[in-house]
């Protein structure tokens, strides 16, 4: 499972390193000021995207990817795909490239980070448990996370790598992105217009924007509650079992 996913990194950098020097927009956005605007840069990928025919699905998906590696704002790259590829196929594309990214960001959090970052955390109780509810209930956990807005999506990618979720756990989970995605797509398919995304003058609609939000709270208060009380529970067993040496 690593060994494909580190395939379809490299390739994704790859292809989209020769689609930089090929693509006359791509050039010309990337290279228009010394400051790169990443919305301004992934609105002018997408009008590429655009014009690219089957072969864009592809391109997308490679963007997308490097997208949520590279902590580069994935709801341009969502709502576009709705104006380019349509509700069914942009949410096909976002759902397979964010989990792919996902999955990226979660190997080198895990394989590049978990080691550093367990030094500086070692011995610490509170973030042994908190480590030790996610690897009990990962796939809920996780699941749950996916399903609240109110996450941030590309930093947990890391976050989790840290923790002893299962990359299967993880994986599975991606699930719970299913919802946001169909809502975000289907909203920037009501754009028409890529100028428009990511501008005070995107579309909105208030009864799917409250639909997220209300599920986003749920979730992120189910998450606070469940990851909370198992970290309690996994605090007291160690804490009890500290006493039990000790005697």
């Amino acid at each position: 499972m690593t060994c494909i996913v580190a395939c379809l990194i490299v390739g994704a950098i790859a292809g989209f390193a020769c689609l930089l020097t090929t693509s006359p927009v791509l050039a010309q956005t990337s290279n228009s000021t010394t400051s790169l605007n990443p919305q301004e840069f992934l609105r002018g990928t997408l009008q590429w995207i655009e014009s690219q025919g089957m072969i864009g699905g592809v391109a997308f998906i490679a963007i997308y990817i490097i997208a949520t590696v590279a902590f580069l704002p994935g709801t341009v790259l969502t709502l576009g795909a709705g104006i380019v590829f349509g509700v069914l196929l942009g949410s096909i594309y976002v759902f397979i490239g964010a989990t792919l990214g996902a999955i990226a960001a979660f190997l080198v959090g895990r394989y590049l980070a978990r080691g550093w970052i367990g030094k500086k955390i070692e011995g610490n109780e509170k973030f042994a448990a908190i480590d030790a509810a996610v690897t009990s209930e990962g796939f809920k956990i996780v699941l749950l996370t996916r399903l609240s807005p109110l996450f941030p999506f590309n930093f947990l990618n890391y976050a989790f790598g840290v923790t002893g979720v299962t990359l299967k756990d993880y994986a599975l989970a991606s699930v719970g992105m299913v919802p946001g995605t169909v809502m975000y797509v289907y909203i920037g398919s009501l754009a028409g217009d890529l100028a428009r995304i990511g501008t005070e003058n995107q579309p909105t609609n208030s009864t799917i924007q409250w639909t997220i939000r209300i599920v986003g709270f749920l979730a992120t208060l189910a998450v606070t509650i469940y990851v909370t009380h198992i970290a309690r529970q996994a605090l007291a067993e160690k804490v009890s079992q500290s006493s039990d040496r000790a005697e």
